[in-house]
């Protein structure tokens, strides 16, 4: 008998979970996954590697070594991020040979404070890469303004990225255009472009959190009627976009010289409203070429009911523009909401990000104590 998640697979998602921890790598239940679970993937970000460290024994031992040697928060949040990483790249690297690089990836956020920084985006990106040094590792990169030309710098070096934080149709327009410009330039530089792989993280449940919020204030039958529906109209066109540009002329030319597609993935889809049912952003996302990334607890739940019906993204680019329209209708501003998310994203990241270092710096200091 197949699967759910299996069924998935098949249809052309490739599964990856939104999680990583030295314990998940140590106890086996990473691989345990890729084996039952169809896993081919991972991505971390600031706030997983927050929960990952703070929150086990794991790291102790050598947060203990590190206070003896003096090290401080920074750069003992480097090292630990970068070592898991770098044997959740060993865990997955069979994936990776077998689909010649499109799965099998683990992903690495740059420090979000510098999402701003466009020269430092591009300095810390290599300096991960070089660290990780596991061919099937991807740099996250956030999709700021000054995150795109970080993203076509990065990938003009070689290196696999991953873009995050994507909100707006347009702004994954600019992502892709960044995609694009960065590729053209590593051909020039000589890379292989068959080498090179990208994957745009588009986010979907937060948006239904901030519409479904502005819906409820408004309160009407119409605008009730309309919740729960914006996330995946948003995200069904950004795969319209996905089709439109990899199938441009500029694209082809790309293509002939060996170059893979960026795949769109679907993040954030963990239903926030426990109303919905637990798979909506998995199941009603289906295409192929894309990547969901899942919380655990959404990854079971649609390996134990989820109902894989096939493609429900291409037949719906009309229906979505129309309940993004009527959306705008009720006076709910798209940009407005787009550009909210975007600013809360980073601040979130930005956050777990210090309180990390803050929660490193305090356990090191613990243990010089105890020294």
């Amino acid at each position: 008998m197949t699967t759910p998640t299996a069924d998935l697979s098949a249809a052309g998602v490739s599964i990856w979970m939104d999680d990583l921890s030295r314990t998940r790598l140590v106890t086996g239940s990473l691989k345990q996954l890729i084996a039952e679970k169809n896993v081919v993937g991972v991505t971390t970000n600031p706030s997983i590697f927050e929960a990952a460290i703070t929150k086990s024994d794991a790291y102790k031992a050598e947060l203990k070594a590190f206070s003896a040697q003096g090290v401080q928060s920074e750069e003992a949040v480097f090292e630990m991020t970068t070592a898991d990483v770098a044997d959740g790249c060993d865990v997955f690297a069979a994936v990776a040979e077998a689909t010649k690089g499109v799965d099998g990836r683990v992903s690495i956020e740059v420090d979000p404070r510098k999402a701003w920084d466009t020269e430092g985006t591009i300095a810390e990106a290599k300096r991960l890469y070089a660290k990780v040094n596991k061919k099937n590792v991807y740099i996250k990169i956030p999709a700021t303004v000054e995150g795109l030309e970080a993203i076509t710098a990065t990938l003009a070096e070689g290196i696999s990225v991953n873009v995050t934080l994507i909100f707006s149709l347009e702004r994954y327009r600019a992502v892709v255009n960044a995609f694009l410009s960065g590729l053209e330039k590593a051909k020039a530089n000589g890379h292989n472009l068959a080498d090179i792989h990208s994957v745009a993280s588009f986010f979907v449940s937060r948006v239904d959190t901030e519409i479904d919020k502005r819906l409820v204030a408004i309160g009407t039958e119409q605008a009730l009627g309309l919740k729960g529906k914006a996330g995946l109209a948003n995200a069904r066109l950004a795969y319209q976009i996905f089709e439109e540009v990899f199938s441009s002329e500029r694209w082809a030319l790309l293509a002939d010289a060996g170059a893979l597609p960026q795949r769109p993935l679907w993040a954030s889809t963990g239903v926030k409203d426990p109303a919905y049912p637990d798979t909506l952003y998995v199941t009603g996302l289906v295409a192929k070429d894309v990547v969901n990334t899942m919380p655990e607890k959404t990854l079971d739940a649609t390996f134990d009911h989820g109902v894989v019906t096939g493609d429900t993204v291409t037949g719906s680019y009309e229906e979505s523009n129309a309940l993004l329209n009527e959306l705008e209708g009720l006076g709910i501003s798209y940009n407005d909401v787009v550009g909210l998310l975007e600013t809360e994203g980073l601040e979130k990241f930005v956050a777990s990000w210090k309180d990390l270092l803050n929660h490193v710096q305090d356990a090191l200091d613990a243990a010089g104590k105890e020294a």
